[in-house]
């Protein structure tokens, strides 16, 4: 394993953590749904509006650069939403065989147009395909979605299907402050903890691939009372 941040060039979020707090528990539960509101609805159900925008292009010319991905190369996201990641592989090299899925119906219904028929809804804990099938097997913030067996099956899944390139990233904090911007702010997260966490959670599934975490920061513009 590597501890590598394939989501380095990947642009800061506004996170208006007070709104968020309001309801937050209403707002959690929409979002356990990952349906229109989670994706579409308001920015304290999720995401605030799901939508294109090529800001994926230079994570995806990163991941084609780690793997060595060539045309005629099999890659499968984990948790791939409405497929801009997919998109964007496919756009940087030309050839490549990428794939996606989802738990979300929304998601895959309502995913880019250049996609349709290479997303699929299921779960990662059971995913549908091959040992060894793809040369390289993504998840990116999503695994932290189950409990802490779910996070073991998952990993297990991910590392079946692509034995030896795995990339994986999770919400983690640092320090006592780092945490309660988490639990201010993530609605979806099940399973979290520090670095050291998860890096021993990676071992105990015998996760062989590389990974980074996720560690929220608050805009400053929202740290004024």
């Amino acid at each position: 394993m590597a501890e590598i941040n394939l989501l380095a060039r990947y642009p800061k979020s506004k996170r208006n953590v007070k709104a968020r707090l309001g309801n937050k528990e209403e707002n959690r539960a929409l979002a356990m749904k990952f349906g229109k509101e989670y994706f579409d609805g308001t920015r304290e159900q999720g995401y605030g509006g799901f939508r294109y925008d090529g800001r994926w292009v230079p994570i995806a010319e990163d991941i084609v650069r780690h793997f060595d991905l060539k045309a005629g190369d099999r890659v499968l996201d984990i948790g791939c939403a409405k497929g801009f990641l997919v998109k964007d592989l496919m756009r940087v090299c030309p050839g490549v065989e990428v794939f996606g899925i989802d738990i979300s119906e929304y998601a895959v219904m309502n995913c880019e147009p250049e996609v349709v028929g290479r997303l699929h809804v299921g779960d990662a804990r059971h995913l549908p395909f091959p040992d060894g099938s793809f040369k390289a097997a993504l998840s990116i913030n999503t695994i932290h979605n189950f409990d802490r067996a779910g996070c073991i099956t998952a990993i297990k899944e991910m590392q079946r299907i692509a034995r030896n390139g795995g990339y994986l990233q999770v919400d983690a904090y640092r320090n006592p402050a780092e945490e309660q911007i988490f639990l201010d702010w993530v609605l979806t997260a099940q399973t979290h903890g520090t670095p050291q966490f998860w890096a021993d959670l990676l071992n105990e599934a015998g996760y062989r691939g590389d990974y980074f975490w996720t560690i929220l920061e608050i805009d400053p513009e929202w740290t004024q009372t």
